[in-house]
């Protein structure tokens, strides 16, 4: 069976920045595979054509373009923003506010867009909107160890309803942007898989 749309396909990859001599960014073993339906956008697109028509035991290896991935480095996307915002009842979570913490938060617009932390100065905190890989190539290499039918169950998932962060409607870790519409950018963070490959963590 080959890839393909609405079929269920599980891959194994190590992904590395820009090409095959590059840093490893991830590694998914032959223990814990990606699972994935092919043709429901969770994946980037070049990662897609990539993967269509292999058959289980096949192996890959390309270079996705960092503009078909998750485009280039916008400074734009580094952001001042008011502690205020990252208040719950008037009270700042400071737990949270340290350099390197990636906070899901919503625009204006109710869309949601992930920041990381870059600095912490007195009622300010500088925050990065750029996806962690924009700027990059990536170089996956790796071999699909499973291909079958999607079930009906799979295809027809329940509906999630909540403040679009994944985590329900009572999500405190959910920040809001709104009232800055100056910062309101089209951040391109792809999904939560990460690596547009399925389960990633980058």
């Amino acid at each position: 069976m080959n890839i393909s749309h609405d079929k269920v396909a599980a891959i194994t990859y190590t992904l590395k920045s820009n090409n095959a001599q590059g840093d490893v960014i991830e590694s998914i073993e032959a223990s814990k595979p990606v699972e994935f339906i092919f043709g429901k956008g969770s994946l980037l697109p070049h990662f897609e054509h990539q993967l269509t028509g292999l058959k289980s035991g096949d192996s890959f290896e390309f270079v996705i373009p960092s503009h078909e991935a998750y485009g280039a480095f916008n400074n734009d996307l580094i952001i001042e923003l008011s502690k205020d915002i990252f208040s719950h009842n008037g009270v700042v979570n400071e737990q949270i506010l340290f350099v390197g913490t990636q906070i899901p938060m919503m625009d204006s617009h109710g869309r949601r867009m992930n920041g990381v932390v870059k600095e912490v100065s007195g009622q300010q905190v500088k925050m990065d909107f750029n996806h962690p890989l924009a700027g990059q190539d990536l170089y996956f290499a790796g071999q699909v160890t499973m291909v079958r039918l999607a079930t009906y169950d799979e295809l027809n998932p329940p509906k999630h309803h909540g403040c679009g962060c994944g985590s329900g409607p009572t999500d405190e870790s959910c920040c809001s942007t709104s009232g800055h519409e100056d910062h309101d950018h089209d951040h391109n963070h792809g999904d939560d898989h990460g690596c547009g490959c399925g389960k990633g963590s980058c």
